[in-house]
């Protein structure tokens, strides 16, 4: 796995920060916007010249996004041993995510449209794909390589994507995550949905009033277990599940009907018992119509409802990069058996009760299950279990 977020550019960094409930969410430094005063972001601590300078990038047109997921990317790769060979390999397949991808360079994007010149470096950076492209000409990689935006669910769905080309036989291993930068694209389009809070993000509580935006870049490396006898393994992916509740452009339906039915078919899929599952990393946007209706929809699922939080709460929102980051985090605590809190939670929905986990703790753990849902109601649901 590798991971790069507003709490760290590693996993040692990541663990050690959600271990001691450190916040990340801060007034931006780095992004060019009239809101980097007034509205708090979880950005990444190091600058756009900086990560070209470790990585030693110097193509035209790279944008922010693409060496978010090199960073995160060129750690899995170490971190699983993969060899040049097999990396090369038509059986290795690039399953990634984002929202915005190349186009966290927006004015230029504007400068390209208007200009009557060939346009800029990152013209190119535009396409859906730019960033899994450009990652699959720097390492080689031969097999499938592929491109999902399902909004804030799409590295929820690469992970799940990747799982079935190693099941029906066209991979034998799958690189799969997301990447995601803060941008003005972004910033000014979901503050003109008035869900941006001006205040850190309070997930499941009362006086909840919108999300904080965030970027950062996750991976993880999927093979099958007979494959990986000697190799180092963290835990299996037992259960996943894909659905839409097909109510609203940007809501979810009140009865949550998509996030009931992608908990639901990940808990079938896995063979999981309800009672089994020892932690829930929530959606958990801090927003009104989400963290409610997330709730409901876990208290049809279980009768229990297991301990739960939102990680949003210390790094904001990734976007499509939140499920593969969200993942990596809670595979860290199912391995070492913690448990990391939701913060800035003070009282619980009135309709639903709930209250989430809001001190780190040790605690035994078997299965986590991790829920991302995207605009267009589209629900996924992944469970990572203790092998």
């Amino acid at each position: 796995m590798g991971v790069i977020s507003a709490l760290g550019s590693s996993l040692e960094s990541s663990r050690e920060a959600l271990l001691n409930s450190i916040c990340g969410i801060s007034q931006s430094q780095l992004v060019n916007s009239k809101y980097s005063d007034s509205l708090r972001f979880g950005e990444v601590k190091t600058g756009t010249d900086n990560l070209k300078e470790i990585f030693g990038v110097k193509d035209p047109g790279v944008t922010r996004t693409s060496l978010l997921a090199l960073h995160a990317i060129n750690d899995a790769i170490a971190d699983s041993g993969l060899k040049e060979s097999e990396l090369q390999s038509y059986d290795t397949a690039l399953i990634g995510a984002s929202t915005v991808g190349g186009m966290c360079n927006t004015d230029d994007l504007y400068r390209d449209a208007t200009a009557e010149s060939n346009g800029s470096d990152y013209i190119s950076s535009y396409d859906c794909a730019s960033v899994f492209l450009y990652l699959s000409k720097r390492y080689g990689i031969k097999g499938i390589v592929n491109t999902i935006n399902t909004a804030c669910s799409s590295s929820a769905n690469a992970i799940m994507y990747g799982a079935k080309l190693i099941n029906h036989g066209y991979a034998k291993r799958a690189i799969v995550g997301g990447a995601d930068a803060l941008a003005k694209f972004t910033i000014n389009g979901f503050n003109s949905l008035g869900i941006l809070s001006p205040d850190f993000c309070k997930p499941f509580d009362k006086e909840r009033n919108g999300l904080n935006l965030g970027e950062g870049a996750a991976f993880l490396v999927l093979e099958k277990e007979e494959d990986v006898k000697s190799k180092k393994i963290y835990c299996a992916l037992s259960g996943y599940c894909n659905t839409n509740d097909a109510f609203h452009p940007s809501s979810l339906s009140e009865t949550g009907t998509g996030p009931f039915k992608a908990m639901q078919g990940a808990l079938l899929k896995s063979g999981i018992k309800q009672d089994d599952i020892s932690f829930i990393n929530t959606h958990g946007t801090g927003t009104e119509n989400n963290d409610e209706v997330e709730s409901k929809a876990m208290l049809r699922i279980f009768e229990n409802v297991p301990p739960f939080a939102s990680t949003k709460s210390k790094i904001g929102h990734t976007l499509g990069a939140s499920a593969a980051v969200e993942s990596v985090f809670s595979i860290v605590g199912l391995v070492n058996n913690e448990m990391y809190p939701s913060l800035n939670f003070i009282n619980p929905i009135e309709s639903t009760g709930l209250i989430p986990a809001t001190t780190a703790r040790k605690q035994d753990m078997k299965n986590v299950m991790i829920n991302s849902f995207g605009f267009g109601g589209n629900c996924s649901s992944l469970i990572f279990s203790k092998v």
